[in-house]
């Protein structure tokens, strides 16, 4: 009996010691340089099953139309864009990488964006806030000309932020639904 509370006590700590070595951060690399490429492919309408990676399974995404939870979502969410714009991408920005603690970061990236719509560009000013933890994406937040989302913790009434959210969320589920419910196109 004591010897199998040995041998889990060994593998609770080779597990704990593989998880401290995934959310090591190395200094000479900043975690934004691998996510960065994947960010550009979504928002230019080129994204792969493969971009979606960055994300952890029940990542959120948020934006003033959308409030997307899970990769399926989320793929939806993408995917939709070059349904609706006929061009779309980020054509400048900056990034700032914050470290919030152990494993966990925070990329800020002030871009610029432009979409074309039936034919009229449309050049729009955004921040995007990534939550990352263990090197996956937990949380994305698109704030349109870098405003705060409203939602039920950002409005001084909370009967706006709960009406707000209410609408993402039927914005989302309806661009969902049209999407194949986040299902990968066919070539």
């Amino acid at each position: 009996m004591e010897k199998q509370s040995q041998d889990k006590g060994g593998m609770d700590q080779q597990k704990e010691r593989h998880c401290k070595e995934a959310c090591e951060f190395n200094a000479s690399k900043r975690l934004s340089d691998d996510i960065m490429p994947h960010i550009l492919n979504l928002y230019g309408s080129c994204a792969t099953p493969r971009d979606f990676e960055i994300y952890a399974p029940d990542a959120t995404f948020e934006d003033p139309l959308m409030c997307a939870k899970g990769v399926k979502q989320i793929k939806s969410a993408f995917y939709s864009l070059s349904k609706v714009f006929s061009e779309s991408r980020i054509v400048e920005y900056s990034i700032k990488e914050n470290v919030i603690s152990a494993g966990k970061r925070e990329i800020l990236i002030d871009n610029k964006q432009h979409y074309k719509f039936l034919g009229k560009g449309i050049d729009m000013i955004s921040l995007i806030k990534l939550y990352v933890e263990c090197g996956k994406v937990v949380r994305h937040e698109d704030w349109w000309d870098k405003k705060p989302l409203w939602n039920r913790e950002t409005v001084k009434v909370p009967l706006v932020g709960r009406l707000m959210e209410m609408i993402r969320r039927g914005s989302m589920l309806t661009t969902h639904i049209m999407m194949r419910f986040g299902k990968d196109p066919t070539k």
